[in-house]
């Protein structure tokens, strides 16, 4: 397993680079960096993911001057990496999760984030087809005095209502999972989106039961909660829970 020391030792661009926090990736290395006495993150790409680099570099050098979504400093292509400014906020995860955070204000979040798929899918609307997020799960969202967006290397064409139900897969299932209040946040996240965008999305119910299928491949040991909570998400839909 690859660690940012391999990049930081054997690499001369950065070998000043002071390694502050690593942040959590499925695929990729990810750090909070100080680069030239500036606080940046650096992504580092395995190998067989350049096509996803480039895909995110697009995105966000296209989205960076109307979205709230980071900015690009420099693409490496030689070496795999994208360096890009430091948001200094909370991950959207945390505070979902927060006990000590009421839900009203979680309420307000959540409805910001409906917003922010609503500028991110208009922004990139064409006559014909949508981009979406490709990747939507709390973690990579960040609050500061507004909602930022991260990691657009799974962005793609594709229907919207991909985007709306996989986050609210992901709601349903960070810890405490599929408990009240995480089903009200889904609906107010979902009913928020099709507030500001009539029709453009349908069977949301039915998308999100499948979100929770997909997320059996990562997680393996709750197979057996998320294969339940689909079964009755389609059976019952989520506002009867």
């Amino acid at each position: 397993m690859r660690d940012i020391e391999d990049l930081t030792k054997s690499n001369k661009k950065y070998k000043d680079a002071l390694v502050q926090n690593r942040f959590k990736s499925k695929k990729n290395i990810v750090a909070y960096v100080i680069l030239n006495n500036k606080p940046r993150v650096l992504k580092w790409f395995v190998p067989g993911l350049k096509r996803q680099m480039k895909t995110e570099y697009d995105i966000i050098k296209k989205g960076s001057s109307k979205l709230n979504i980071p900015i690009i400093h420099e693409i490496d292509e030689k070496n795999n990496v994208l360096i890009m400014n430091y948001i200094i906020g909370e991950n959207l995860c945390d505070i979902i999760n927060n006990k000590n955070v009421t839900i009203s204000e979680k309420q307000r979040l959540i409805i910001l984030l409906a917003q922010w798929f609503f500028d991110f899918h208009n922004h990139f609307k064409t006559k014909e087809k949508f981009l979406i997020h490709g990747d939507p799960t709390l973690r990579n969202f960040i609050f500061t005095d507004r909602i930022w967006g991260l990691d657009f290397e799974e962005t793609r064409t594709g229907k919207p209502v991909e985007d709306i139900a996989g986050m609210c897969a992901s709601i349903l299932t960070t810890e405490p999972m599929f408990n009240s209040e995480k089903f009200q946040l889904c609906k107010k996240f979902y009913e928020k989106y099709l507030n500001l965008a009539p029709g453009r999305i349908n069977n949301v119910d039915n998308e999100i039961s499948f979100s929770l299928l997909q997320k059996i491949q990562w997680r393996p040991n709750d197979e057996e909660i998320l294969r339940k909570y689909s079964k009755l998400i389609r059976k019952k839909g989520t506002k009867n829970f």
